[in-house]
């Protein structure tokens, strides 16, 4: 009878296994500088990869060790579109990644190096409501109908939030230790949290572009997006290993266009970096825009250009209104434009600029990133955040190649 039941389980397991589609996949990293790379972010889109079936479930393996990865559904149809994952890498090496994929959906459990939430208030009843998108009419203000005002997010280095409102401001959250604390906070933490070691608010930005937002541009400053006829904020990964969120506006009249944008910022685990993707639904005209980094206006307030398209700025400024309970904060912020995408360097009164431009293009992408002086892990000063700025453009200028072998 054993003998049998063994028999049965052994063809059951057999014909499940051929059942399943399976493929191997490798990709080729190439570190082309002399420097270790911790994190690197790799993202391949799931068409590229030849599976011959749809993917549902992939496994990233690093020699003998498997790496965290996660699958993303870009475009809301419930099928994977792109495998993302970070890895380390030696000064110069190449190294080799094998993908397991397969058509059946496993789900694997990693540690979550990042979060993402956006929360719907009820005012009355003190309560939030997590949401993954809302659209709104363009003249409708929904800027406190969000808790945090907009989609809020984290790796373990910085957080941010983006606001519901014409100003799309990318507003951050610092930190004094490495870790997630946005789920428990809410970008807004109370006195207990303070006590434990909790950051939060560090900028006031105002009109601002404050870390590297994209605004319009009027000739002589900075414009908010608007009007628009609708606007939509969402939330579209939440990890383990990168987060993504977008904000959408479709009908904005400028510069005689009526353009349907959507700026999609994606952060991935061990970076406090920002990578903006800027979508248009039809190719651009002539149509200028501009973004930067905000002039902190406090003391200590320098800033910083290669005129070549990176730009910074560090300063010391109250974070929000509140002057007895909340101290000054030390901020340094960066932006990097791809020089094919700048057209000019400006500044208004509260910002360090370029004008931006991609005539017939569809797509434009550049970076931004900030850090907070109460970080223990961050910069003694201006002179090291600037240092660290030409660095980071270095490596954004020589990105690990990636090479998929079949």
């Amino acid at each position: 009878m054993k003998t049998r039941l063994c028999i049965f389980l052994l063809t059951f397991c057999c014909f499940s296994l051929m059942g399943q589609s399976v493929k191997t996949v490798y990709l080729e990293l190439n570190n082309v500088l002399d420097k270790e790379l911790k994190d690197v972010p790799v993202c391949v889109k799931i068409k590229d990869l030849r599976a011959g079936f749809t993917v549902l479930s992939a496994k990233v393996i690093d020699g003998i060790r498997e790496v965290p990865s996660q699958l993303d559904d870009m475009d809301s149809d419930y099928v994977p579109d792109e495998l993302a994952f970070v890895v380390d890498i030696s000064a110069k090496e190449i190294k080799r990644i094998e993908l397991s994929l397969s058509d059946e959906r496993i789900v694997r459990q990693y540690p979550q190096r990042v979060f993402a939430t956006m929360l719907a208030r009820d005012t009355k009843k003190e309560k939030h409501a997590e949401i993954r998108s809302v659209t709104v009419p363009g003249d409708v203000n929904f800027y406190n109908m969000i808790h945090g005002h907009g989609p809020m997010f984290e790796s373990e280095l910085v957080g941010y939030r983006i606001y519901f409102n014409a100003k799309q401001t990318v507003d951050p959250y610092g930190k004094f230790s490495k870790g997630l604390e946005l789920e428990e906070s809410q970008f807004y933490p109370d006195d207990e949290q303070l006590a434990r070691g909790f950051g939060d608010d560090v900028l006031m930005v105002g009109n601002s572009c404050g870390v590297g937002a994209l605004k319009g541009w009027n000739g002589e400053k900075a414009s908010h997006i608007e009007p628009v006829a609708f606007r939509t904020e969402r939330i579209l990964a939440k990890g383990p290993v990168r987060v993504i969120a977008e904000v959408k506006v479709e009908g904005w009249e400028y510069q005689n266009s009526l353009l349907n944008m959507t700026n999609r910022y994606t952060l991935y685990a061990g970076h406090r970096d920002l990578i903006v993707d800027t979508y248009f639904c039809s190719p651009l005209k002539n149509e200028v825009f501009c973004t930067g980094v905000q002039n902190i206006m406090g003391t200590e307030t320098v800033s910083y250009s290669d005129h070549k398209g990176l730009v910074g700025s560090w300063g010391r400024h109250w974070p929000v209104n509140d002057t007895v309970k909340y101290a000054k904060e030390t901020v340094g912020i960066a932006t990097f434009i791809p020089r094919k995408y700048v057209k000019d360097e400006v500044s208004d009164k509260d910002n360090f600029l370029y004008i931006i431009s991609a005539p017939g293009e569809t797509y434009f992408r550049y970076y931004t990133m900030f850090t907070s002086r109460k970080e223990k892990f961050g910069f003694e000063n201006s002179s090291a955040w600037f240092d660290y700025m030409n660095e980071w453009k270095r490596e954004l200028e020589n990105p690990v190649e990636v090479k998929i072998i079949y």
